[in-house]
């Protein structure tokens, strides 16, 4: 049985700690971040012209969800989404055709557009990716470099969190974990410049610092090099191999 640190928002983390708990771990969850829709945007971009639709997150999903009865004209509209776990979260809002990306990364996904463009043409109307704040710019250039024409709305933001030492100093003075999982470049970042982690990181030195990618590997400082793992593949099925 390990102790593991998730550091995801309050919306996800719960279902992450399901699934640790049974692998037989425990899970110390302390959200960083909270996320903040713009149904605004979103009803705007919906409104306008565009061929088919991709997100590269849940949270999209769930802001595209949010919408309720306004979301009925456009569940026909196809929805490309970076991997299954965000695919099913497209299909819980009601869109019926979705179409995941095999590998749950912006590669992945730009790859997954491109094919389907080359089987059955490419539309006349722009792609609408709907996409959060902030995030890595690799999917658009991939598109871009592609020659896809899209359009980017950016329907939520992540506002991040600074929690109380006394909710991170059980995890990792007290009684440290074993394991900290890390999904997101900026949460990583942002959780390496809390002035608790900076204070105790010789402590960290024992613990593993579980990636969902390089991308956020790098942000890892190097003093903990020897502790980061790096998933085999960008999701959370990838992650939880590592433990």
């Amino acid at each position: 049985m390990m102790r593991v640190l998730v550091l995801r928002p309050q919306v996800s983390a719960p279902a992450t700690a399901a699934r640790l708990a049974a692998l037989g771990h425990v899970a110390v969850s302390v959200p960083l971040s909270a996320p903040v829709h713009d149904r605004e945007a979103t009803l705007a971009a919906l409104a306008g012209r565009h061929s088919a639709i991709t997100i590269t997150s849940g949270e999209a999903a769930r802001v595209l969800q949010s919408l309720g009865d306004a979301l009925d004209p456009h569940l026909q509209t196809t929805v490309f989404a970076v991997g299954d776990a965000t695919g099913r979260a497209a299909s819980r809002a009601g869109f019926r055709n979705v179409l995941a990306a095999a590998r749950s990364d912006g590669d992945g996904l730009a790859e997954l557009i491109v094919d389907h463009r080359r089987q059955h043409g490419v539309p006349t109307d722009p792609l609408l990716y709907l996409a959060g704040f902030p995030r890595s710019s690799n999917f658009e250039d991939r598109l871009t470099a592609a020659g896809v024409a899209h359009v980017t709305v950016e329907c939520y933001r992540m506002e991040p969190i600074r929690p109380a030492d006394d909710a991170l100093r059980p995890a990792l003075v007290d009684e440290p974990v074993d394991a900290v999982l890390l999904y997101s470049r900026e949460s990583t970042r942002h959780f390496f410049e809390l002035p608790l982690v900076a204070e105790h990181l010789e402590r960290l030195e024992r613990m593993r610092f579980l990636c969902i990618s390089r991308n956020v590997a790098a942000v890892v400082p190097a003093a903990l090099s020897k502790s980061v793992a790096v998933a085999a593949t960008p999701d959370e099925a990838g992650l939880f191999d590592l433990l």
